[in-house]
């Protein structure tokens, strides 16, 4: 494709700043630590469970500090802690129950009172470090070393514990679990009450090479995203069903197995990457939605969502794969009376590419016997037989620019020789897998399926007729005219996601519709996003880039690049 090379899987913000100083590297940042130091100073090194404290400690060791307390220390023992979180950590591998207290619940009171106690008393140069840090004292000088969701991820998989686990060699679906349902939520919730009281950022996802920068800076970076387009920062990852359009047409290196699917438009994933004076600063994208939710969102998404992100892009290639697991999505009131969530993951399969025998699975079968189909996926889980998905599960062609909507409570997967672009709300752990195929993951364990639950949500009434005229390609033109064309593809009025296409040959000035877009261009080599008051400059887009355009902007303007183009634009409907 002549568009391959276009695509940047570093897509950066650039900030030129004379007077924004980067501090790089353990020595540079204890240096600068060190020059705030005075005669009576309480400095707090505070951080997301994932950073390694030992670096912290490395920093530390050059700062000759009088007294030095780890809040590490102040936790709980181990088996208190997982006392504590079995409610919600369940015995499931997948599944857990999201915990919506705070950090001190798992910190040990007495040790918490007696540590602020000797603040109090000990006079000098004074360091509390670790996660958590803030709470035991409002710092001089508060310093928040941070990392992302999916490095840690990637530091799991590498044996990291979960914070104060010891769970070095544990399954890493129950670490992600437990960072997912616990950690992470706690850890948000507390960075986001020290956003103002943050005196410098340290970038800390890559050991040996912190990169500090000043608290203002930092947000100033955050606020300059809402003012303009932006993209994530992707990232793509390997699955026993992946194919390999993405690492044909993307140019990515060769993984040990195939690239199955790409996260590139989830700010609870993604980072956001900066150009700063020359160096580059990776932070997370939900800084940015916990610190500008109205701005980046929209009030009337932010009213109904809070701090969270409701839109999720991301890239499902089973181009020369295999079929996805058949799955079904829980519905609204199962998710949040059995898992805790707000609201739960709707979502539709764009097709970017297909090959000649590409499908989807989608729906079921007119007079299906459902109790005859419960009892062989059982049976099929067990080993006890094959499951014929095709007896129970519809099946559709699949080509270029089709849209299959995809509700809570629908059966479904992707076939082989399907390149994805799926569109959700972003509850993305939700998946009840009804039927894999008979595989095991690429750690050679048996993928997990939850019959159990997929059962209490499968809606027996979306058969084949139902689907058919309301699932499959439901386009309506909006709007006409020479050069531009503008239809609603989705999606159902089941789901709160609006998506449209715009068929371009020029222009076209889009609204926000008082929501945050996502978009991807789905054909074409490029495209122009253009403010229509000079707020922005002009930014380019390359073919299945997905970018963000916060609800502040307004409107802005879609230019195609002297070919025609489409491109798909999702919002919240509110």
């Amino acid at each position: 494709m002549k568009n391959k090379i276009q695509y940047d899987p570093n897509p950066m913000t650039k900030i030129t700043d004379s007077q924004i100083r980067i501090f790089r590297g353990i020595k540079a940042i204890a240096a600068e630590l060190k020059s705030v130091r005075k005669a009576d100073t309480l400095l707090v090194l505070d951080c997301y469970p994932g950073v390694s404290e030992g670096e912290i400690e490395k920093i530390i060791s050059g700062l000759d500090a009088d007294l030095v307390i780890r809040s590490r220390d102040i936790f709980k023992e181990k088996e208190e802690i997982e006392d504590q979180m079995k409610y919600h950590l369940t015995e499931d591998r997948v599944f857990g129950r999201m915990y919506y207290g705070e950090i001190e619940d798992f910190m040990e009171p007495n040790k918490l009172q007696r540590a602020r106690k000797r603040l109090q008393e000990h006079a000098g140069f004074r360091i509390v470090y670790g996660f958590g840090a803030s709470l035991l004292a409002r710092g001089d000088v508060t310093c928040y070393f941070d990392i992302s969701r999916w490095e840690i991820q990637l530091r799991y998989r590498k044996g990291m514990e979960n914070y104060k686990a010891e769970n070095y060699q544990e399954d890493i679906l129950k670490k992600y679990k437990r960072g997912y349902f616990i950690e992470w939520r706690i850890a948000d919730k507390h960075k986001s009450r020290l956003f103002d009281k943050i005196d410098y950022y340290v970038d800390s996802n890559r050991d040996g090479d912190f990169r500090m920068l000043p608290g203002p800076a930092f947000l100033n970076a955050l606020e300059e995203n809402t003012k303009q387009p932006f993209r994530c920062v992707p990232y793509f990852d390997p699955g026993v069903w992946g194919g390999n359009w993405m690492e044909k047409t993307f140019g990515l290196a060769p993984a040990s197995g195939n690239y199955a699917w790409s996260f590139n438009g989830v700010p609870e994933e993604n980072s956001l990457l900066y150009e700063i004076n020359g160096c580059q600063i990776e932070i997370p994208a939900m800084n940015l939605v916990l610190y500008a939710p109205k701005a980046l969102l929209g009030e009337k998404v932010y009213a109904r969502f809070g701090a969270e992100f409701p839109i999720r892009f991301d890239f499902l290639d089973t181009m020369g794969g295999q079929n996805l697991s058949l799955q079904v999505h829980p519905t609204a009131e199962y998710i949040k009376k059995n898992f805790g969530m707000a609201y739960t993951q709707d979502e539709s399969y764009y097709i970017l590419e297909a090959g000649e025998n590409a499908s989807v699975y989608l729906g079921l079968k007119e007079g299906i016997d459902k109790e005859a189909m419960l009892l062989e996926l059982g049976k099929a889980q067990k080993g006890e037989g094959v499951f014929e998905a095709e007896k129970y599960v519809n099946t559709f062609p699949a080509k270029k620019h089709d849209h299959f909507l995809i509700p809570a409570g629908t059966c479904h997967c992707s076939g082989a020789d399907t390149m994805v672009l799926e569109i959700s709300a972003t509850p993305y752990i939700f998946t009840f897998k009804l039927w894999d195929w008979g595989r095991t993951g690429l750690d050679g364990k048996p993928r997990p399926i939850h019959i159990d639950h997929g059962e209490k949500v499968i809606d027996w009434n979306r058969t084949t007729k139902w689907v058919e005229e309301n699932l499959v390609n439901a386009v309506e033109i909006i709007q006409e005219r020479p050069g531009m064309t503008e239809e609603h593809t989705g999606l159902h009025a089941l789901e709160f996601v609006e998506t449209r296409r715009f068929t371009l040959q020029d222009e076209v000035i889009l609204s926000c519709h008082d929501s945050v877009n996502m978009l991807s261009l789905v054909e074409g080599e490029a495209c122009v996003v253009e403010s229509l008051d000079g707020s922005f400059a002009p930014y380019t887009v390359h073919y299945a880039e997905v970018f963000i355009v916060p609800c502040r902007i307004g409107q802005y303007k879609i230019r195609a690049k002297g070919e025609e183009i489409k491109i798909l634009q999702a919002y919240v409907r509110v």
